[in-house]
């Protein structure tokens, strides 16, 4: 932890004169280069204002704007509040003297934060407005939080800022380190958005319900949802807000139907998609596929051996069917069949013939025909279905073209 210093950082006049500060501070040992940082408005338990709740971040920055993190960092350093960027994160309450100093720094930019431009410099020039606010506490209700590594979040900040960089798109599914992310979360009823510690709801249980206060709750859970703290692309469309957890990623042209549809946190999309059933923890669906209604791909808890499943493009998993395999590009799964790591699928010599045309790393032994679902996992262009007079799996080569509906996407 630095020092503190509790001043005031002289104004910057130019352009040039903030790129020369800039560079200087960033060859101090006050500066880190983060993975991620941006200042969030928090919700503190209602029974005990120490535990974090949930972190909100209007502007999240992800390998990126690193001028920005030079001027937060020494903003906070002479604002009296300290600094420390040896560990994997760090986490720190903000106050007047930084939104002072933080402004003075982006003072040549000042005339050009509107709209998308300088978003950071936006969140600070809100928060000094804030200062004057009733009913805000910038030092009780803001936390800025920078992440310098990518191991297993420590506090419910970073872990935050980790789900909104992958439900941004700004991080990769799968890319980042969420272990023990449930036992940094709480366990809170939800109501449109806040969330409540289920202490509170018991120890005030019967003057609220005698008052008519007893707040309607959405749902119990340790993570909000998706729509509440990220805006989707216009052409993404979620019809029930429930059947997304925050944390997933849906990419731009995406449709999620009510129903049994669901995508669970660190699990998503890589393009348009049609979604009518479940996407597990970590499973992947990429362009142009159709999760048919009641259809289920198996998360790393749930049947994989924790092997994590992406489902190629323009693939077609039939209503309540379910997959426990990665799958190529151009497959099919009939409705209600279930293809898993041990599932035996009987492929004759003329479809394996077919099937190696458009896998050319395919290569079984030239008498087989059984296969076991993981020797063919992530294979292009194969249609599984179910003998309907003995009831075995098959395989063969796909002849369907899986096309979505360009116009609901």
């Amino acid at each position: 932890m630095t020092t503190k210093k509790n001043k005031t950082l002289k104004k910057l006049e130019s352009v040039e004169a903030f790129k020369k500060f800039v560079s200087e501070f960033q060859q101090s040992s006050s500066y880190r280069e983060p993975i991620g940082f941006g200042i969030a408005r928090v919700d503190r338990g209602q029974v005990n204002s120490e535990k974090i709740l949930q972190a909100t971040y209007p502007v999240v920055n992800w390998k990126e704007n690193f001028g920005s993190a030079a001027v937060f960092l020494a903003s906070l350093e002479a604002s009296g509040v300290g600094i420390d960027v040896s560990g994997s994160e760090f986490v720190s309450s903000i106050n007047a003297k930084f939104i002072e100093n933080a402004l003075n720094l982006f003072e040549p930019f000042m005339n050009e934060a509107d709209g998308d431009k300088h978003r950071n410099i936006q969140v600070i020039a809100m928060l000094e407005e804030v200062l004057g606010m009733e009913g805000f506490d910038v030092e009780v209700d803001y936390k800025i939080i920078f992440i310098f590594e990518d191991v297993a979040p420590k506090s419910v900040e970073s872990a935050y800022l980790k789900l909104y960089a992958l439900s941004l798109g700004k991080a990769p599914l799968r890319s980042l380190n969420l272990n023990g992310i449930f036992g940094l979360l709480t366990n809170c009823a939800w109501a449109q958005g806040t969330p409540i510690e289920l202490d509170y709801l018991r120890e005030h249980e019967i003057e609220l319900k005698l008052t008519n206060s007893y707040p309607p709750i959405d749902f119990v859970d340790k993570f909000p949802r998706f729509l509440t703290h990220v805006i989707p692309a216009d052409n993404t469309r979620v019809l029930d807000s429930s059947k997304v957890r925050f944390g997933a990623q849906l990419a731009a042209g995406t449709t999620v139907m009510p129903g049994a549809s669901y995508i669970n946190f660190n699990a998503g999309t890589t393009g348009a998609v049609m979604v009518e059933g479940r996407i597990s923890s970590s499973a992947i669906v990429e362009a142009g596929s159709d999760v048919g209604g009641g259809a289920s791909i198996l998360g790393v808890l749930s049947g994989t051996n924790g092997n994590p499943i992406t489902i190629g493009k323009n693939t077609l998993l039939g209503a309540n069917s379910v997959t426990g395999i990665p799958l190529g590009d151009g497959c099919i799964v009939d409705a209600g069949i279930s293809i898993l790591e041990g599932t035996k699928v009987f492929i004759s010599r003329d479809e394996v013939a077919k099937i190696k045309d458009v896998n050319p790393s395919f290569n079984p032994d030239e008498s087989k025909e059984l296969f076991k679902g993981l020797e063919i996992a992530g294979l292009n262009g194969i249609h599984f279905r179910q003998n309907s007079q003995n009831g075995q799996i098959t395989g063969s080569r796909s002849k369907r073209e899986v096309k979505l509906n360009v116009e609901l996407h």
